[in-house]
Parts: C-alpha cells; sequence; structure tokens
C-alpha cells in the first residue's frame, strides 16, 4: 500500500510509516496538477495546511482510502468529496496546543514590551529607550476567546504570570474554567474589561470577523489583541484603522486574511503590531507529535 506524504513530515512519522511496510511517496507542496499525477494509485495522503486536497484530486484517486492532515484545521480538504467518497479525513488536533498558547503568550509579552520594536531601533542604531515604554502581564486581565484546548493551555500559563482570566465560550466548561482560575462572560463584557484579548476559535460562519470595527472599539485604547488562530477572524481593515487611530495599543498575529502576508501591507508599516509568519505550530515538539499521531491513524485504518 502506498502513501503520499505531500508536506514536511518529522522523521518519527516516517518510522511508523515504514515500519508498518507502506510505501512512501514524498513530494513536497505540490501543487493541484501535480497532486493528479500523483495520487492514481495512493492508498493515502498526508498534508499539513498546504497543499489542497480539492475534489479534482479526490476524483483522480480511485484507491484513496484515508486523508491525514498533521495538524488541527481541515480548511485545505474538501470533506463533502471525501465524505462522498468514503474517504476517512484524521488529523492531530492536540498535537500543537502547547505551540500555539505559548506562541500567543510570547506575542503578548513582545507587544507588552515593545520587544519587537526596540530591536528594530537598536539594528537602526537608535537607543529607543524612552519610546519603548511597556507593561506588566501581573495583575491584567487576559481575555481568551475559545475556551478549547489552546485556549485551556492560554489560561494554564496566564494564571501562572498572575493574570485574571476572563473566559468566552458558546460551551462553557466551568469545571476546565475552576482549574486555571477562569471565569466565563459575555463576548461583549470580556472585550470592555480586557487588558488583553487572544483568539483562539476555529473559521466557521459564526466566527468570520467575529472581530469587526464594533467590536474593536469596545475595546480599552491600552488593549492588545493577539490572533493566532485564523486571519479571517479579524477584519482587517478594521484592525488596521484601530492599529492606525489608536483605538486600541497594539497587536500580536500569526495568522492573516491573507497569506504569505504581501510585503506593502498596511500592516507592516505599523509599529505597534508585532507580526509572525504561521508559525504557532512550528515547533519541534508540535510537529514529531502531529506527525506521529496522523501516521499512527492512517497505520491503523489501512491496516485493520
Amino acid at each position: 500500500m502506498k502513501v503520499l506524504v505531500a508536506a514536511p513530515l518529522h522523521e518519527k512519522a516516517i518510522e511508523v510509516l515504514k515500519e508498518a511496510g507502506l510505501e512512501i511517496v514524498y513530494e513536497e507542496y505540490p501543487d493541484e496538477e501535480r497532486l493528479v499525477q500523483l495520487v492514481g494509485d495512493v492508498d493515502a495522503i498526508i498534508v499539513r495546511s498546504k497543499p489542497k486536497v480539492t475534489r479534482k484530486v479526490i476524483e483522480a484517486a480511485p484507491k484513496l482510502k484515508v486523508i491525514g492532515r498533521a495538524g488541527v484545521g481541515l480548511d485545505n480538504i474538501d470533506l463533502d468529496a471525501a465524505k462522498e467518497r468514503g474517504i476517512k479525513v484524521v488529523n492531530s488536533p492536540g498535537a500543537s496546543s502547547r505551540s500555539v498558547a505559548e506562541l500567543a503568550i510570547a506575542l503578548t509579552f513582545n507587544v507588552a514590551r515593545k520587544i519587537a520594536f526596540a530591536d528594530r531601533k537598536m539594528r537602526e542604531g537608535v537607543w529607543a529607550k524612552k519610546q519603548a515604554m511597556g507593561i506588566e502581564l501581573e495583575g491584567k486581565t487576559i481575555g481568551i476567546v475559545g475556551f478549547g484546548r489552546i485556549g485551556y493551555q492560554v489560561a494554564k500559563i496566564a494564571n501562572a504570570l498572575g493574570m485574571k482570566v476572563l473566559l468566552y465560550d458558546p460551551y462553557p466548561n466551568e469545571e476546565r474554567a475552576k482549574e486555571v482560575g477562569g471565569r466565563f462572560a459575555d463576548l461583549e463584557t470580556l472585550l470592555k474589561e480586557s487588558d488583553v484579548v487572544t483568539l483562539h476559535v476555529p473559521l466557521i460562519d459564526a466566527t468570520y470577523h467575529l472581530i469587526n470595527e464594533e467590536r474593536l472599539k469596545l475595546m480599552k485604547p491600552t488593549a492588545i489583541l493577539i490572533n493566532a488562530a485564523r486571519g479571517a477572524v479579524v477584519d482587517t481593515n478594521a484592525l488596521v484603522k484601530a492599529l492606525q487611530e489608536g483605538w486600541i495599543a497594539g497587536a500580536g498575529l500569526d495568522v492573516y486574511e491573507e497569506e504569505p502576508l504581501p510585503a506593502d501591507h498596511p500592516l507592516t508599516k505599523l509599529d505597534n503590531v508585532v507580526l509572525t509568519p504561521h508559525i504557532g505550530a512550528s515547533t519541534v515538539e508540535a510537529q514529531m507529535r502531529a506527525g506521529v499521531q496522523v501516521a499512527e491513524q492512517i497505520v491503523e485504518i489501512l491496516k485493520g
């Protein structure tokens, strides 16, 4: 049986596939046309956030039994087309939770202490001590929008830092909230009361532009917005306006409505925003866990 690995995969995951006697074909991030050529005789495909496994790709793979996504979101897989063919789709939702949570906290520190700004100035030969006045996080309120696996990890770290934890989730888990010293509030209250608002929701119809102009105006002018979820959860144009006009103090972003972010994008011109290139799950540990979990599921499905 043959597995197409269409994205970089941790060596331990490759070992799992090889030990099960599966034949591996590896090609990094092939486009749709190339994928169609590659999938003719494969039993499984493994991807990360790319490439896209479209209906066209699925229809070109008569033997395909399972698609594995080494990571969380399934946005790049045509789930309807897979379902119609009875093809299983597996992922590793918990593998990167801690890594994404740590990045969200790192972005918060970075914006709060103006680290990226100070670093840029130092490299320009400017001693920007006065302009780099920051804030402490201890005693501040962090509002966590989405209290799933990642939101829980963020709350755990924030609680350990001595922050007050406010939570918003349509399905509140009071027991888990108590573990991290958190309390639930409605979204408007959370936005008004939080010094840091961090987003950890999937991109669905209900969360598209969840943070829009109206909701950004509810936030404190001293507040920080963090987005390490999905770019389109935030209305980018409204955020640019908010950062330019001082509705909020700053933002830390790992995800964007358009990826890669264009070099001349207005966000790149602002000193009160810290930008990273969708690296939430980019840790050795997360990639190892994600790859191994997906490889094990694929072996189980193909080998029974």
